[in-house]
């Protein structure tokens, strides 16, 4: 049965606009043809193919005007016409980028063929020969305008393709501006190299941008010097941030009630402070050691971390350790410290688990002796932190090195 008040169409509507990538009613074509029989007769078939916004030109300088004027979704042209032909609208269609996705049908008349396929060769979507045929109509515009909505909508997928591409580099750009500014932020809380009355250098090579290492050195009062390092699990912004909290809370006296002389109250004050379960679950280790200037003597105690490397004066090397647990992990630990009388001349070397955990080919650890035999061999030399790096390198073999690398080397006259 037929709609009321609708003529059938003998050729057949093309599919509804829900069957079809491409909206009929939305299409605009340009008919293009000197002849007004033939204009009449494409418009009326048109129309009953379902579209609704059909322009026509009679000649090709028309049409060229209007296919710069308005956003045609085809094109169905006459080859023989007076003045500008078929040919030359086409190839000038095909020469300007603006319309390099416009679809053109050539309408050619039987003898024409040869030209018609030189169209195609030359980008026509298809060609329709004359007279024409409603359903050989129906089926080639049906084609183009499917064609043409699967580009269309390429193109408006490849758009929105670059666009997110921009916006996650517009992102990624902010990111590693912030992560620069943090990681310029965390090396600027480090203190500066000292030249007296302790000679202080000092080496921090984190293994990404932010990493989980601080450390810091300085007077409590006139008579006491603390030195301290300490290495957060993990590495990233949350590690980077409990870091800075943590070593400002030592640098600044930021513990309450807490005696900064006193090397195992300090861990047991920071132990409090920062329980895993309130930092995500990340922990720290941390030496920490006071230096009393008058008696030359060095209290020192560790949560979890590797133990201080004193180099003495006539030769030979001693751990400096006080075992204890991590920073975190246990409320209420008590942490004991330990004593040690400074020879003048010695150094004294702080250092993250990241100067010495190195994983080798083989895939065993490198040996803990094997590297205090390099420091001390090479401890009191200038430039220690680079052939300590060097040599590191050289035995995990190519890349970065797993983790933050962080040593802080003091000389007490």
């Amino acid at each position: 049965m037929t709609e009321p008040n609708r003529p059938p169409d003998p050729a057949g509507a093309l599919p509804a606009a829900g069957d079809r990538l491409f909206p009929l009613q939305n299409a605009a074509v340009l008919v293009v043809d000197d002849s007004r029989t033939v204009r009449m007769a494409l418009t009326h078939a048109l129309h009953g193919l379902g579209f609704h916004d059909i322009t026509e030109a009679t000649d090709g300088l028309q049409a060229l005007d209007l296919v710069l004027q308005k956003p045609f979704d085809l094109v169905l042209l006459d080859l023989e016409m007076p003045g500008k032909s078929g040919m030359e609208v086409l190839a000038t269609i095909r020469a300007n980028p603006r319309l390099s996705g416009l679809p053109v049908i050539v309408i050619s008349a039987d003898d024409q063929v040869e030209r018609a396929v030189k169209c195609i060769a030359m980008g026509a979507e298809d060609y329709l020969p004359k007279p024409f045929n409603p359903t050989l109509l129906r089926a080639r515009v049906g084609s183009c305008l499917e064609k043409k909505g699967l580009r269309d909508q390429d193109q408006r997928l490849l758009a929105e393709l670059v666009a997110e591409k921009a916006l996650l580099e517009k992102t990624q750009n902010r990111l590693m501006a912030e992560l620069d500014e943090a990681a310029r932020y965390v090396r600027g809380i480090l203190p500066p190299p000292m030249a007296a009355p302790f000679a202080i250098d000092w080496h921090h090579e984190p293994c990404s941008e932010l990493g989980g290492d601080a450390f810091g050195y300085h007077w409590i009062d006139r008579e006491h010097f603390a030195l301290y390092l300490l290495d957060v699990c993990g590495h990233g912004v949350g590690a980077a941030l409990l870091s800075v909290m943590a070593i400002n809370s030592v640098r600044t006296g930021a513990l309450p009630g807490v005696d900064f002389r006193d090397p195992g109250a300090v861990l047991a004050a920071l132990n409090t402070a920062y329980p895993m379960e309130r930092h995500n679950e990340m922990y720290f280790t941390l030496w920490y050691g006071v230096y009393h200037a008058p008696t030359r003597v060095l209290r020192h105690a560790s949560g979890g971390h590797p133990p201080a490397l004193l180099l003495l004066p006539g030769g030979g090397l001693e751990e400096l350790r006080e075992p204890g647990l991590i920073i975190g992990s246990m409320p209420d630990t008590r942490y004991q410290a330990a004593t040690r009388v400074v020879p003048p001349g010695s150094r004294l070397l702080i250092l993250s688990d990241g100067t010495y955990e190195v994983l080798l080919p083989d895939g065993s650890m490198l040996d803990f002796d094997l590297y205090k035999n390099f420091v001390a061999a090479h401890g009191a030399e200038a430039g220690l932190f680079r052939s300590l790096l060097d040599w590191l390198k050289s035995l995990k073999g190519p890349g970065p090195l797993r983790d933050d690398f962080s040593m802080v080397r003091a000389l007490f006259p």
